[in-house]
């Protein structure tokens, strides 16, 4: 498994928000420095005996705009944020939330939703995608950031003509203009989503609702970069092969039965049915990704690797990460562990990318559920060794289910070689008119092997580090993780009509 190497944005790469907001951080410092130096040189030239005319011509110092100050205010406050200055970011905070003057509340309000909003497109940029975005800052920070962020990115969508977005960055921002208070920009004008926001009553002051805000812009400033993964909304533009791709999607009916079963083994609390269950899933996986890449094949229609990011939170991220990285490497894809942020990225093709998705989210079900009935251990002292005890239960689990997956799919594999090797000519199924015999078929699927890695060298070049492998320490742990991946339920027993 590899690891991504993160970059942190350093408080002089602040451009992706100073781009669009004057005077924001260190660099909105240096400019006002330079522009108060050069006031002092034109002072220093007009003064008597120094040059030609008299130093009133020069007129009274310019005093900074309402808009200047306002930028001024916040671009300190998220500087004092990032310095751990409390002092210095209360007395900013002051100044941005206390109204001096009839409009400046509103004023702040369209500044900050402003920048928030370019954060947002910067961040998509960098590789984010909206639920990431707000996975991240409610790992960061709190709930009422997420909400912050959320009206951010439902009020940036808004911008793009649904035609120009990709159906699944659509179905994220879909999902996340679901759970806010009302559909699309609900506050109203930019000028007022500062009072709106607090008149929900979650905050017991507005200083409290600018400082969400304040700390939500930090937070976008230290942002790592990510792989692009889909296609920014507005760039999208259907051409006849995307529409077929829209028109006939990856086998809806498999996957649906696929997950219906899935999920019934999910909910079983008897082992016997779990085992029942438990007969052939990624050996079905596998035939069905082998059939959707023949498809493809016969159809003329190219297809390339992908990636999609799959949240591992703590507790126990790392064997859940090696969980992952065995069913990725069952469904022919790689893995990069972006640790810091807790995001795994699986390179692969799609109905790979698919079955990976599909498997690892109910063999994580399934093993916690199994890890939690075991209930908490004691060592012979009485000191908890449940941590151990779970972290070797997960451990044994993932490699246990490695090689259930491993034999599945090599046997799926083989079935299609022979299947193909003894059809007749113009009989050998799906895909016929483009890969041959059983024998044309090894070096297909190699082929795609090879292809899935060149995306993970083009993708992340040499950022890649080998992480250290998670150690097993509690016997019982690993005892128990091996007996429950024999008994999870990767399909159904019976053949799945096709």
């Amino acid at each position: 498994m590899s690891v991504g190497a993160g970059r942190i944005i350093s408080g002089s790469e602040i451009g992706s928000l100073a781009e669009g907001a004057s005077g924001m951080g260190k660099a909105g410092r240096q400019r006002r420095l330079r522009q108060e130096r050069e006031r002092q040189r034109q002072r220093a030239a007009g003064s008597p005996g120094s040059g030609p005319g008299p130093a009133f011509q020069q007129g009274p110092r310019q005093v900074p705009s309402r808009q200047e100050r306002i930028a001024s205010a916040i671009g300190e406050a998220v500087q004092a944020v990032c310095d751990g200055r409390q002092d210095n970011y209360g007395k900013h905070l002051d100044q941005l939330a206390i109204e001096p003057t009839p409009g400046w509340t509103q004023a702040v309000s369209r500044t900050l939703v402003e920048y928030l909003r370019l954060s947002v497109a910067s961040a998509w940029k960098r590789g984010w995608q909206p639920a990431e975005l707000a996975r991240h800052i409610g790992r960061e920070l709190a709930a009422a950031h997420v909400a912050v962020v959320s009206d951010m990115i439902t009020a940036e969508m808004r911008g793009y003509a649904a035609a120009t977005v990709d159906a699944r960055w659509a179905a994220q921002a879909a999902v996340i203009e679901a759970a806010a208070p009302g559909k699309g920009a609900w506050w109203g004008s930019d000028a007022e989503y500062l009072s709106a926001r607090y008149a929900l009553g979650r905050d017991a002051e507005l200083i409290f609702t600018v400082a969400t805000a304040i700390e939500t812009l930090h937070i976008f400033h230290h942002l790592p970069a990510l792989e692009q993964l889909l296609p920014l909304p507005g760039t999208v533009r259907p051409t006849a092969a995307t529409r077929a791709e829209t028109a006939e999607p990856a086998d809806q009916r498999m996957l649906g039965r696929i997950r219906a079963l899935l999920a019934k083994a999910e909910s079983t609390e008897f082992a016997e049915e779990a085992e029942a269950l438990s007969a052939r899933a990624q050996e079905l996986m596998a035939k069905y990704s082998i059939d959707h890449a023949l498809l493809a094949a016969e159809s003329g229609r190219e297809q390339t690797p992908g990636g999609r990011r799959i949240a591992v939170d703590n507790p126990y991220e790392a064997p859940k990460a090696t969980l992952l990285q065995t069913v990725a490497q069952a469904n022919r894809c790689r893995v990069v562990w972006s640790k810091e942020i807790g995001l795994v990225t699986v390179i692969g093709f799609d109905a790979d990318l698919d079955a990976v998705e599909l498997l690892f989210t109910s063999l994580l079900v399934q093993a916690n559920t199994a890890m939690l009935r075991a209930g908490g251990k004691q060592d012979a002292y009485g000191r908890s060794r449940t941590r151990a005890f779970r972290t070797s239960f997960l451990v044994s689990y993932a490699i246990r289910i490695g090689e259930r997956l491993s034999a599945a799919a090599g046997q799926a594999e083989a079935e299609a070689v022979a299947e193909r090797a003894s059809a007749p000519d113009g009989a050998s199924g799906v895909g016929a008119g483009s890969v041959g015999g059983g024998a044309d078929l090894v070096p297909f699927l190699a082929a795609r092997h090879q292809a899935v890695d060149d995306a993970v060298d083009e993708m992340f070049g040499t950022t890649l580090t080998r992480s250290r492998a998670v150690r097993a320490t509690d016997a019982e742990g690993w005892t128990s993780g091996r007996a429950a991946a024999d008994l999870a339920s990767l399909h159904n027993r019976g053949k799945v009509a096709r």
